[in-house]
């Protein structure tokens, strides 16, 4: 299944991915950030820890990283990890959210 558009409901909170063959995927603003693959991110996992992510962040910006995926620019800062294609296609609708307690 290959992404064929992507588009950022900011109300809402979800990105939109047009997938090949009319399906359409959501992907919680804030299940994308917990999932942020940069090193610092990456290594928080690592170490057994959680990433805290309120659920009301938002995805402000998309930027395209060449034929390879993109870089996902977020409401708190973050704009470190890059989306690969690949990852983005592999996600389930609904990535479960990391309350912030």
């Amino acid at each position: 299944m290959s992404i064929q558009g992507i588009s950022n409901d900011r109300a809402a909170g979800t990105l939109e991915l047009a997938l090949e063959g009319g399906e359409t995927r959501r992907l919680s603003h804030a299940g994308l950030r917990a999932r942020c693959h940069c090193a610092d991110c990456k290594a928080l996992r690592r170490r057994g820890e959680e990433l805290q992510v309120d659920n009301s962040i938002r995805l402000i910006d998309i930027v395209p990283v060449g034929a390879y995926g993109v870089q996902l620019v977020f409401s708190d800062g973050h704009d470190r990890g890059i989306y690969p294609w690949r990852l983005l296609e592999s996600l389930e609708p609904s990535i479960p959210e990391t309350p912030i307690p």
